[in-house]
């Protein structure tokens, strides 16, 4: 064998075993890449303002602790708002267990605000199933969610995308994310930008002049931004966040307004914990004409009533492009006007019988956490309530007539969620919604819970109603006994969970005016 043919085996060996190593190291799985980056989390604890405006509202948390097979995160969200002279308080925390290849294994959530108050425990069986147990003072439902593939806390995105190699400017990568607080999974698309440098607060010292903690240090830390877009179509909402090399949000925004910086626990918690907040409240007991009050009307004990408001032209300011549902259906919008019109007569001629058979009603048609359609208690008041009738239209005025005659309108301190509601008898505009969309499902009617603001006596309120399909979207308000409810309703967002969290965030950054 001659120098070259030497010389030919070994380039085309040496070939051979790059080509194999570019293979092992580029074309791995992502799994097997997680577990091995994984290795090297570190534990430690992350602290974060939450301004809107310029105002801090709120204060969160992240926090990470390593163990031998598992990486238990827990994350902490508080924001205090003042409104109509209360200082109104929602606090979010949610403990889940991870594995070693960062694969959620289970998650446990509290939520405590307006909204209701509950836990949930959810765990993850294979990556097919989600148990969901929802527990609140009195009650608990255990719910079986079937899962399209393996699924992702928001929280623990960024730390998927650090440690799985994924921070590359250009990429974009698709997923399903689950809420452990509002029990729902969502679509999103998250594409990796530039990088940039920050400079944030790494400790704080103690000011006896201005009696408040001011930084003390500061570091300087390189984040790729990071645009992750909610939803489908045009109507998606994108959130932008800036992630470091650890997985760490170093700031945050949202289209609304919402922005979440990274800073020292002296600066983020105690200050806020110790601010003056006598001039907020008192500045909150008489909200001009156009204001958004963070609480429902029933909760502000404002005077409710029937409206047969037919047309409310709202302009709308503060809230950039996609950042809430706010154009289709009932509702219009031109540029910054938001026209809504209440349905006509004609709206409401369905052309079809119960059940609904339509494949692109399924979504509406099927049993969610808090809105319990196949529980056999539902299922037994629905039959009661419409009887034989398979007139979609003659149903839903039988379930809302029902809801509004049988459940009082009250306060909720539990989760808001149809079985609890249809227990007890009683609930805010949440429980009204919810028992009346899991009424309508078991009939087979398509019905969905829509939330936003009630425009009442020159402000808005935060309110939770329903939709029902008549051939076309129709909203109904079963607690004021509307069926269409009124052009009153400004829908911000339609389907799962009423979220009041999601609208207290827009204070003092959205502004309504109605000419």
């Amino acid at each position: 064998m001659t120098r070259r043919t030497w010389a030919v085996a070994i380039l085309g060996a040496w070939g051979v075993s790059l080509g194999w190593l570019v293979k092992r190291e580029v074309f791995r799985p992502t799994g097997t890449r997680l577990a091995e980056a994984a290795l090297s989390v570190p534990p430690g604890a992350v602290y974060y303002r939450l301004d809107v405006s310029g105002q801090q509202v709120g204060f969160a948390s992240s926090t990470i602790d390593t163990q031998t097979t598992s990486i238990g995160v827990v994350d902490l969200l508080v924001l205090r708002v003042p409104a109509l002279g209360v200082l109104h308080r929602t606090a979010a925390m949610s403990r889940a267990t991870l594995s070693r290849t960062l694969r959620l294994e289970r998650v446990d959530a509290r939520f405590d605000g307006d909204l209701g108050q509950f836990n949930a425990h959810n765990a993850i069986n294979g990556d097919t199933v989600l148990v969901s147990t929802l527990l609140t003072r009195t009650d608990s439902q255990t719910a079986h969610i079937r899962l399209a593939g393996p699924i992702v806390l928001p929280s623990l995105l960024p730390l998927r995308l650090a440690f799985g190699g994924q921070l590359a400017r250009g990429r974009t990568y698709a997923t399903t994310v689950f809420d452990p607080v509002l029990l729902a999974q969502r679509p999103v698309t998250v594409t990796v930008a530039a990088e940039s440098t920050f400079v944030v607060a790494d400790s704080a010292a103690y000011d006896s002049t201005a009696l408040a903690w001011i930084p003390a240090r500061f570091d300087t830390v390189r984040a790729f931004r990071v645009d992750q877009r909610e939803g489908e179509g045009e109507g998606g909402m994108t959130t932008r966040a800036w992630i470091d090399a650890q997985g760490h949000i170093v700031r945050a925004e949202t289209p609304a307004g919402f922005v979440m910086e990274r800073t020292a626990f002296e600066l983020a918690y105690t200050n806020f914990r110790n601010r003056d907040t006598t001039g907020l409240i008192r500045a909150s007991t008489s909200p001009g004409r156009g204001a958004v009050v963070a609480t429902t009307a029933l909760g502000a004990r404002a005077t409710l009533r029937r409206d047969t408001l037919s047309l409310l032209r709202v302009r709308l300011t503060g809230v950039a492009p996609g950042a809430l549902d706010l154009a289709g259906g009932r509702q219009e919008q031109r540029h910054d006007t938001l026209l809504i019109r209440r349905e006509t007569v004609a709206a409401l001629a369905a052309r079809y019988r119960l059940p609904a058979r339509d494949s692109g009603l399924v979504r509406w048609l099927a049993p969610a956490p808090l809105i319990q359609s196949n529980d056999p208690r539902i299922q037994a008041q629905a039959r009661l309530i419409v009887g034989g009738a398979a007139d979609p239209d003659r149903a839903a005025r039988a379930i809302a007539a029902w809801v509004h005659g049988h459940v009082e309108r009250q306060r909720n301190a539990g989760a808001p969620g149809a079985v609890q509601a249809l227990e007890a008898g009683r609930g805010d505009c949440n429980e009204h919604a919810v028992l009346y969309v899991a009424l309508a499902r078991a009939v087979g009617l398509p019905a969905r819970t829509a939330a936003g603001l009630l425009y009442l006596d020159g402000r808005f309120y935060y309110h939770a109603w329903a939709e029902v399909y008549l051939g076309d979207w129709v909203a109904v308000d079963p607690m004021l006994d509307e069926f269409p409810a009124s052009a009153a309703h400004v829908r911000f967002s339609i389907g799962g969970l009423a979220r009041q969290a999601e609208l207290v965030r827009l204070i003092g950054r959205i502004k309504l005016e109605v000419p």
